[in-house]
This record gives C-alpha cells, sequence and structure tokens, in this order.
C-alpha cells in the first residue's frame, strides 16, 4: 500500500468538541503503513492528549505545518474561509462538507483544485458502506445523549416509581422518526423506564419501531413517505400539513417529545408546529435533534438553545448533540474515517473509482473540477438557453 501523510486538525465550529481521528484511528492508520500528523491540541476537548497521540506513533504538529504536510487532511465540519486557504492543489479533504447545502464551498474547494470527500452522500444502503456511515454513527450517540438530556430536563422521573407516599406514573415519552437516532433514542428512554411511543412516515418503520418494544403512533397519514437510500422523501405541501395536524392532536398527551426527522440535503421538516406546543402541558418538555441554521423539526427551535414557551414547554435546540459525548462519538468517527480510507487507498494509492459507488456517492471535486452531479447542479445552474431547450 502506497503512504500517504493523514492530518487532523482541530474543529472551530463554536462547542464543538469532537475531533476527527481518535488515537485509536491513528494507531490502526499507522499500522496500515500512513503517517499520521494531529495539531497540537485537536484532542483535547474529547479528552484526547497530544501524549496519547504521540504513543499512538502520530505526530503533534502546529496548525499551519498539519496543513502543509498532510496529503489527506480529515475534519467533521466544513472548513472556514480562512482554512480553504491553507489547502493546496492535490491535497484531499474528508468531512461531513454539506455540500448541497453550501455549494459554495464546493466552488472554492474546486477553484483550489482540493479533492473533497464528503460523508454525507455516503451510499448507507450498501453493506459495504456500513463500516464507514458517519451519519448513523454519529446519529446513534446523538439518540443516545438526547434521551438523557430529555430525562435530565423533564421535572418527573421517566420510570413508574411506588413508595409509601404514593405511586408516580411512568413519563409518556414521544419520538419522531425512527431511524438510527429514533431508535437509539426510544431504546435508551425505554431502558430507563418510560413508556415510549414511535411514529415515523415509512411504512417500514413501524416494524423497527416494535422491535424496541416500544408502541407506534397510528395518526391519519396521507400516503408512506418511503424515499431512497432508507430516508424519508420531503412530503407535498398537503401531506405536510395533514400531518402537522394529525401530531399536533397526538402530541398533547407527551410529557416528552424528540424529534430527529431529516432530510438529506434540505432543511428538515417542520413536524412540531407553534399550536401543538401550545396545546402541551407545563413541563413537558421538546427535544430537537434536527435544529441547525437552516431550521429543525419544531417550530421556532434554535440550534443550542433552549427556550421555554409561555404555557411552560421547555424546547431545546439540540443539532450537535454528538458533540456532548466527544469521546464516543470521536472514536466511532474515527473508524469510519479509517474504514473508508481502508476502501479508498490501495497499492497504487489514492484510487477514485467514478463506477464504484461509494466513491460517487462522496467525491465532490476533484482536479478543479465539480464531480458530484447533484453538487454540480448548484455550483453551475443551467443557462438561459440550456433552460429553454
Amino acid at each position: 500500500m502506497t503512504e500517504h501523510t493523514v492530518g487532523a486538525v482541530a474543529e472551530t465550529a463554536p462547542g464543538e468538541r469532537r475531533v476527527a481521528l481518535s488515537p485509536d484511528g491513528a494507531a490502526r492508520l499507522r499500522a496500515a503503513g500512513h503517517q499520521v500528523i494531529v495539531e497540537t491540541g485537536a484532542g483535547n476537548a474529547a479528552w484526547f492528549t497530544d501524549s496519547d497521540y504521540t504513543e499512538a506513533g502520530a505526530r503533534a504538529l502546529a496548525r499551519d505545518e498539519v496543513y502543509a504536510q498532510a496529503d489527506i487532511i480529515v475534519c467533521i465540519h466544513p472548513p472556514a474561509a480562512d482554512a480553504v486557504g491553507l489547502l493546496r492543489p492535490g491535497q484531499v479533504l474528508i468531512g461531513l462538507l454539506a455540500p448541497v447545502l453550501n455549494p459554495d464551498l464546493a466552488r472554492s474547494l474546486a477553484q483550489a483544485k482540493v479533492t473533497a470527500i464528503s460523508l454525507d452522500g455516503l451510499p448507507r444502503t450498501l453493506s459495504a458502506a456500513q463500516s464507514m456511515d458517519v451519519l448513523s454513527s454519529q446519529a446513534n450517540v446523538a439518540g443516545y445523549k438526547a434521551a438523557l438530556v430529555a430525562a435530565d430536563t423533564y421535572g418527573g422521573y421517566l420510570p413508574m416509581f411506588m413508595t409509601a407516599a404514593g405511586t408516580t406514573r411512568p413519563a409518556q415519552v414521544l419520538v419522531i422518526g425512527a431511524g438510527v437516532a429514533g431508535l437509539q433514542a426510544i431504546s435508551t428512554t425505554r431502558r430507563l423506564g418510560a413508556v415510549v411511543t414511535g411514529y415515523d412516515v415509512r411504512d417500514a418503520a413501524r416494524a423497527d419501531v416494535a422491535s424496541t418494544g416500544a408502541n407506534f403512533l397510528d395518526i391519519a397519514a396521507p400516503v408512506s413517505a418511503a424515499g431512497d437510500g432508507g430516508y424519508a422523501r420531503a412530503l407535498t405541501e398537503d401531506e405536510r400539513d395533514a400531518q402537522q395536524l394529525a401530531l399536533a392532536a397526538a402530541i398533547a398527551g407527551f410529557d416528552i417529545v424528540i424529534t430527529t426527522a431529516q432530510v438529506p440535503g434540505r432543511a428538515a421538516p417542520v413536524l412540531v408546529s407553534a399550536a401543538a406546543l401550545g396545546a402541551m402541558r407545563p413541563g413537558s418538555v421538546v427535544v430537537d435533534l434536527a435544529a441547525n441554521e437552516f431550521g429543525g423539526n419544531v417550530e421556532g427551535a434554535l440550534p443550542e438553545t433552549t427556550m421555554i414557551t409561555d404555557n411552560g414547554v421547555t424546547v431545546i435546540g439540540a443539532g450537535n448533540l454528538p458533540s456532548g459525548v466527544p469521546k464516543a462519538a470521536s472514536t466511532a468517527y474515527s473508524r469510519n474515517i479509517v474504514a473508508l480510507l481502508t476502501h479508498l487507498v490501495g497499492d497504487d494509492g489514492l484510487t477514485l473509482d467514478p463506477t464504484d459507488p461509494i466513491t460517487a456517492g462522496v467525491l465532490i471535486t476533484h482536479d478543479g473540477n465539480v464531480i458530484h452531479p447533484a453538487v454540480r447542479a448548484l455550483v453551475e445552474p443551467p443557462t438561459a438557453e440550456g433552460a429553454g431547450a
């Protein structure tokens, strides 16, 4: 296998505590014959010291040196504008780059002749890609943490308590979205003793929710909304209105609501309306895992912000919950990165085969061009003449 130098940089997004490469990942890359360099202090917030990396065979260097020496840069969040300026032609950047939501970044990386690989586009239904599935590994952490955040915020017990002073009923929990994050949230709140109900617009999710032992919320949904790649598709306006009305009537009966529904490449669908929040009991808690700068599942929810409505409902915009479990989340992310590099790097070095479905899904820019069709359509919209042809 051709040796490459893999560099991990510190994350600069506010509140981010994860790192893209753990000492465990560094050791795995060293065992595969690669050199590993890590920005000094990059793992501190995840409780990985520079000496942990050194013991794993990596070197801790200043940020500029990592960019200057690495053939491959691994990160979590898209790089800031100043970091893009540190990248050089032919260098490889791997992370969750969100190019569909940020086509200007893709354009900048192409102009810099950087090979950009974004794990957002990994074809998650391929069995060969499961070990690389960063979205699933981080969603698993997020679902677990969401259950703990909800339990910590809720003013009552989650399990039923029987004491000499009387019996306390268990909390009623609704988890909306039965993907990886939702199923983990369901499982964790059930282990904490709550009575849990799951809901998803995909028919296939009914069996997944049942497998956890939770109930499934039956509402008058117009159609199944199963989409490509195991995701739910975006609903039409009529479908969305009907869903919100049905959910609003049901949500009022729950003490805790956790929302996890996302559609790749688009703003998350609004599932919990202001009217639904207004019908909930004082002391109820809503945790929105989808809350980010583009919106969330809960109307009015803001990323990394907790607010209390006029009727006493606590709404938590929790779009970056994996950062709250930084050691476990970083280790999982790192193993996904190592698996991807193992797939892409062979005896002849980095291989970018456009016929390989994994490569086709994640390759965004290469050799000065935007490669991914969906991103290219955003970067290079059709001309007036082409649109009318």
